[in-house]
């Protein structure tokens, strides 16, 4: 089962957004391990902005989005929320949800590649108007 991502839409800068993912029951209930929202900006790598790290409940945050971004779960309903404020025009890309396989490392869930995550979905489209 792929994730399914909603939310995306074109806002003004410094507006806001909130996208949801429904993930399957394993990623949404895997335990030791992360599950995050990426971006993707045309032409770069995709990287994580906000992730919860499953065994302690913990949310961490990309450095440009903390403060701004944040990221909840409702394990219920396997689905993953960002909560986007504030948004500036390098917010803007294809945002992604997913999970990973197991990790002792938190700072795993938002540092490095998207290596160890998956499986991925289409996406939705944020866009970012000045």
């Amino acid at each position: 089962v792929v994730p399914v991502e909603s939310g995306g839409g074109s806002v003004q800068a410094g507006g806001s957004l909130s996208l949801s993912c429904v993930v399957s029951e394993y990623t949404a209930r895997s335990p030791n391990s992360c599950v995050a929202w990426f971006r993707q900006a045309p032409g770069k790598e995709r990287e994580a902005v906000a992730a919860i790290y499953t065994p302690t409940g913990n949310t961490l945050y990309a450095t440009s989005v903390k403060g701004r971004f944040t990221m909840s779960q409702d394990t219920a309903k396997n689905t993953l929320y960002l909560q986007m404020n504030s948004l500036k025009f390098e917010d803007g890309g294809m945002y992604y949800c997913s999970g990973s396989r197991p990790t002792p490392d938190p700072e795993r869930c938002i540092r490095g590649d998207d290596s160890g995550f998956g499986p991925w979905g289409q996406g939705t489209q944020v866009t970012v108007v000045s």
